[in-house]
């Protein structure tokens, strides 16, 4: 199997390249694998329902040149990204868009993206390639062994009706927004609390994760309570980091 990745740069041309998956290999071929392998699964069948079954590549059909959360919660993701990325990093930036999120004063050694609309995509400023896929209907990512230091999920992971299936970092991070009839009922039903949770879970059913850390944004919180911005996205994220720890050696 190929992944074809699309040259922001030349949007008529298309490369491919041979890659093997991320998730199931070691650095030694005589070691078990150190990461991919699925302990549980965390949503059950009624938890991965959507109220709009339709393919979601006909629901992205279109572009939507839209800010999906406000400046502020750009901002302190913008700011996560500066702490928790290196220059060096080759990163994935998975069901990406046309706004990129990371610092526009560091230049990272490649930028991947991913998402539904291929318009969308070639608009990012920041993605050096990208590639279009459903990934509720192909989880699979032949990227060549350990080729990314980071992957980031912004706002979507509510979507992702196979979430236990996903390595350096990985920073998820999402707010109270969705399209409603588009998220997982486990999403969809629950409450900010409960989603946190949930994604913390999906780090845990998988082989590989150091344990996962919450990053919330204090100061919104504060605020909040005092009703001074209710008006504002809150901000989550849930961050961990592959353990190369092998499997005998626990």
């Amino acid at each position: 199997m190929q992944t074809n990745l699309q040259p922001i740069s030349a949007p008529h041309t298309r490369t491919s390249i041979k890659i093997v998956s991320t998730l199931n290999k070691s650095y030694h071929t005589n070691q078990p694998p150190l990461e991919g392998k699925i302990k549980r699964l965390v949503l059950t069948q009624e938890g991965r329902t959507k109220l709009n079954i339709y393919p979601d590549r006909e629901f992205y059909a279109f572009p939507r040149f839209v800010k999906h959360v406000d400046d502020g919660f750009i901002s302190t993701l913008t700011n996560l990204y500066r702490e928790r990325l290196r220059p060096d990093m080759e990163i994935l930036d998975l069901m990406s868009s046309w706004i990129s999120h990371l610092p526009s004063d560091v230049k990272y050694k490649k930028v991947v993206g991913h998402g539904l609309n291929a318009q969308e995509l070639a608009k990012n400023p920041r993605l050096d390639f990208f590639v279009v896929k459903d990934l509720n209907k192909d989880q699979e990512f032949e990227f060549e062994s350990f080729s990314f230091d980071a992957v980031l999920c912004i706002v979507s992971v509510q979507y992702l009706q196979q979430p236990e299936k996903s390595g350096g970092v990985f920073i998820v991070s999402f707010s109270n927004r969705m399209f409603y009839e588009k998220a997982i009922s486990a999403w969809s039903e629950g409450t900010a609390y409960s989603r946190v949770q949930l994604v913390v879970q999906y780090f845990q059913s998988v082989e590989g994760f150091t344990e996962p850390q919450e990053n919330m944004s204090p100061i919104g919180w504060i605020m909040r309570l005092f009703g001074l911005i209710s008006e504002l996205d809150p901000f989550y994220a849930v961050i961990a980091y592959r353990s190369f720890k092998h499997i005998h050696d626990a």
